[in-house]
């Protein structure tokens, strides 16, 4: 039987699932029926449905992990499957990662010439951003496949086995590399987001020490927008520290630190959709309209 404790995790793992997969599901839908109506899709939703996509995969399969956790199911399938958590996360930390970009290319007021031209380009290059990150997280998985399964064994092994021998220096130097892999996208997202809070900063200062900042709404959708990218930039740093943590096997299996970075890492994919649709006026218009049909179904 379930601890007490247990169980209140496994009531937060489904709210976490059932928010996840709502928010990335309305991401998905509406630019899905834009694309129908419209036959094509703007780059900036291509990449939203994709993350999307990713985040869906990802929430899903770390709702699987915490079954696990619980003893719920059993755990030979997961070390199968655990290669694909490893691509579907790294694919979505690359494509959140070009999001980051995207809103930084597109928004930050940076007069320099090498930014101007990723301005005027960063549009076509969404879909080559998108293919590239799909070939990239591959790579390991494609040329390196014996390494990352022993990684991927390992690390559940050590989880889930407690008893079993395992060859530690190794996998530690495979862990090292997948982290490496990790941190680029991380130190990329990190430059693009701190050039757009301290730019976006700048102006709203300057706003409010002019006429026009007193007049208009400008400055108030100027902090609107610094508090989604700095919460995005917590729950990125939040996920990447946590996947960091809970690799390095420094916390026993069922233990409450344990249990609290899984939900930390897996309040990421949910969290950040929720502040794209609240920062979308389309996204955040559909998501009223379908609450509201489901009030007036019930």
């Amino acid at each position: 039987m379930l601890d007490f404790y247990l169980i209140i995790h496994f009531l937060f793992a489904v709210i976490q699932f059932l928010i996840g997969v709502l928010a990335n599901g309305i991401i998905v839908v509406v630019n899905g029926m834009e694309l129908i109506k419209q036959r094509k899709m703007i780059p900036l939703n291509l990449l939203l449905s994709c993350l999307a996509i990713s985040r869906i995969c990802l929430q899903s399969i770390i709702f699987y992990i915490n079954l696990i956790v619980l003893s719920l199911l059993d755990f030979p399938p997961l070390v199968k499957n655990f290669v694909i958590f490893m691509f579907v996360n790294e694919v979505g930390l690359w494509l959140a990662t070009w999001l980051g970009v995207f809103y930084c290319a597109k928004i930050a007021p940076i007069a320099h010439p090498l930014f101007f031209w990723l301005k005027m380009r960063i549009s076509k290059l969404v879909p080559w951003l998108i293919i590239g990150s799909l070939l990239f997280a591959s790579i390991p998985f494609a040329v390196y496949s014996k390494q990352t399964w022993a990684l991927s064994q390992e690390v559940l092994l050590r989880f889930f086995s407690p008893n079993a021998t395992t060859q530690i220096k190794e996998t530690s130097a495979l862990q090292i590399v997948f982290l490496a892999r990790f941190s680029v996208p991380f130190v990329i997202f990190l430059i693009s987001t701190l050039l757009l809070m301290f730019s976006l900063g700048r102006h709203t200062w300057q706003m409010r020490n002019t006429a026009m900042g007193t007049r208009d709404g400008s400055t108030g959708v100027h902090v609107s927008a610094l508090l989604s990218i700095l919460s995005f930039l917590v729950l990125y740093l939040s996920h990447y520290m946590t996947a960091a943590l809970l690799s390095s096997d420094i916390f026993k299996l069922r233990s409450l630190m344990f249990l609290f970075c899984i939900l930390v890492f897996g309040s990421y994919p949910s969290g950040h959709s929720i502040i794209l649709i609240s920062g979308n006026p389309k996204l955040k218009q559909n998501a009223k309209k379908f609450f509201l049909h489901g009030q007036c179904c019930q």
